[in-house]
């Protein structure tokens, strides 16, 4: 039995006419069509049921083997010019086991004294370690992003045993599964993106978390009781739009943990939160910022 293969087509254009170039692609019977930064430039802060784009970007659609491209192949060439279409890639993609090709570049990683993330095809050592299973999924949050190994050493170096922690902006739910095997038995894990909280419970399965240690939910539906300790791993703009329900979400003598902030957006975030927060400490690494205070 032969292996299956597909075609494959990329070019670069700019925002103002991806859409057209997506229809065009569509029209030409794409599987899939998928975008990526042409410039690396980060894009930040998007807001609920966004979808943010970078200004120069590579447009890369799958379409079956047999699929005859030369009328979008034309289309492409007769609108360079007016669709700002740059290079234009035609490419035969063989069968893979995609996530497995993924995988293969995931290996475990520390964070602190003792906490490891292990992907769930490794042989994971039996130690006293402790250890989350874990695999790319459609959330954010593996442990290889700075933000979340800022938190995650965080949460090694202060274990949260019987406190009640709120995950906000929850993603794969990787800080909240590290709350869970660091000691916490009351976890609200809240995500506007509803995958978010499906890959949370999976990943709750594959670690044996109990359903009872956290509870997930869209933030209007999230319990308005104060904790002991708030995790959010989001952005500078959210993060402060969110201040007054942090601060509320909260206790008095509670702990904070901030991140996903650029170095240059520090001093944002101090000012913002010096209003209910006290005991700044503030942890730099790649240029991204973990900040955490203790609530007054």
């Amino acid at each position: 039995m032969s292996e299956q293969r597909w075609l494959q087509l990329v070019c670069q254009t700019d925002q103002q006419n991806h859409a057209i170039i997506e229809n065009a692609m569509e029209s030409a019977n794409a599987l899939s069509i998928t975008f990526q930064d042409a410039k690396d430039t980060p894009v930040l802060e998007p807001l609920p049921g966004e979808t943010p784009l970078w200004d120069e970007l590579i447009i890369t659609a799958l379409f079956d083997y047999d699929t005859d491209l030369s009328k979008l192949t034309n289309a492409l060439e007769t609108h360079r010019e007016e669709w700002h279409v740059g290079s234009v890639l035609v490419e035969t993609i063989e069968d893979q086991d995609w996530e497995r090709v993924w995988m293969k570049d995931f290996h475990p990683m520390q964070f602190g004294d003792n906490l490891w993330i292990y992907p769930s095809n490794y042989d994971v050592p039996e130690d006293d370690s402790v250890k989350i299973l874990l695999d790319p999924g459609l959330a954010f949050g593996t442990g290889t992003h700075p933000t979340t190994s800022l938190c995650l050493e965080w949460l090694d170096q202060n274990h949260p045993t019987d406190k009640l922690v709120i995950d906000y902006g929850c993603g794969s739910g990787i800080l909240a599964l590290a709350a869970a095997k660091l000691g916490s038995k009351n976890i609200i894990a809240t995500d506007i993106d509803p995958q978010a909280l499906t890959a949370t419970y999976d990943n709750m399965e594959r670690n044996n978390i109990s359903k009872d240690a956290i509870q997930c939910y869209l933030p209007d539906d999230c319990p308005q009781q104060p904790a002991d300790l708030l995790l959010a791993n989001i952005l500078c703009g959210p993060l402060r739009e969110l201040f007054p329900l942090f601060a509320s979400l909260t206790r008095s003598g509670g702990q904070l943990v901030l991140s996903g902030i650029l170095s240059e957006q520090k001093d944002q975030i101090l000012e913002t939160y010096s209003a209910a927060f006290k005991d700044f400490e503030v942890k730099i690494l790649e240029d991204w910022v973990r900040i955490s205070a203790i609530k007054t």
